[in-house]
């Protein structure tokens, strides 16, 4: 099996495993949620913690974005996670701070705790909810495939050869139609009615994916790895994977926030 073959079975495995349980939403999805999270700051610190951090330190890390999981997988409300994960990451500065090592900690672990949080609270548990994740999921998948295709097909000079070689203009524009396309579409079959406003927000995510993608491709290169983890066949680890979609969905759950609350932001973007 070539690796291309190897990377689209990945892909429909892990999203028919990802669909099943954005449409069963509520704790299901929570604990999706919260195991991207926990997962994501492992990948981040297996890449980033010197051998100065362990033992002890490594250990007080390890607990409080174990505390901040268990608490997004409780369900508690929004503005709580949101003061819980910033006393965390100050706490892990401290420390930081206090051994003079370990500096990547605090932004693995917003990073982390971010990504699991706006998915989570993106999804909550009704139709709105729902529609938000598909139309973030559509928009950022699209965007992956159609860059990957284009660039692939058309090639051209490279988008950021410093930091991701392999990735070209023509295959970011692609990227971000086939983004926008998809977006719309979704959100047309939702019955949504401001299509107009949600192709903008589209493109918007789409950018910010590629940004996430290219801000994770710097994460590695910057700790010389090619690879987050290996836990995905033919993609490498979770960053891998969700790096785009962490990004974009911290973007949508803003607007969400800005256009309704931040406990319920789907419904600023699709009114029940």
């Amino acid at each position: 099996m070539s690796n291309l073959q190897l990377r689209i079975v990945s892909a429909v495995v892990l999203a028919a495993v990802v669909l099943g349980l954005t449409f069963l939403g509520g704790l299901p999805f929570r604990l999706l949620s919260a195991l991207i999270a926990a997962a994501v700051f492992y990948e981040w610190t297996r890449m980033s913690r010197p051998g100065t951090v362990s033992g002890g330190a490594g250990l007080v890390f390890d607990l409080m974005m174990a505390v901040f999981v268990a608490a997004l997988a409780w369900g508690l409300p929004a503005a709580t996670l949101l003061v819980l994960l910033a006393v965390l990451a100050a706490v892990c500065a401290g420390v930081t701070a206090l051994r003079g090592a370990g500096r990547w900690e605090a932004p693995g672990l917003l990073y982390a705790g971010l990504s699991g949080f706006c998915l989570a609270l993106l999804r909550d548990g009704d139709r709105s909810g729902l529609v938000a994740i598909l139309f973030l999921f559509a928009v950022v998948w699209a965007t992956d495939i159609f860059a990957y295709f284009v660039g692939r097909a058309i090639g051209g000079p490279k988008l950021a050869p410093s930091i991701s070689p392999g990735k070209t203009q023509s295959g970011a524009l692609g990227g971000l139609a086939g983004g926008v396309a998809a977006g719309v579409l979704l959100a047309a079959a939702a019955g949504a009615g401001n299509l107009a406003a949600l192709g903008l927000v589209a493109l918007f995510l789409s950018i910010v994916s590629q940004a996430g993608d290219l801000f994770e491709s710097w994460i590695k290169r910057r700790h010389g790895c090619k690879d987050s983890g290996a836990v995905i066949p033919g993609h490498g680890g979770v960053m891998d994977r969700v790096d785009g979609l962490v990004a974009a969905a911290l973007a949508l759950y803003v607007i969400g926030w800005i256009a309704a609350s931040a406990e319920n932001p789907a419904h600023g973007l699709f009114p029940a």
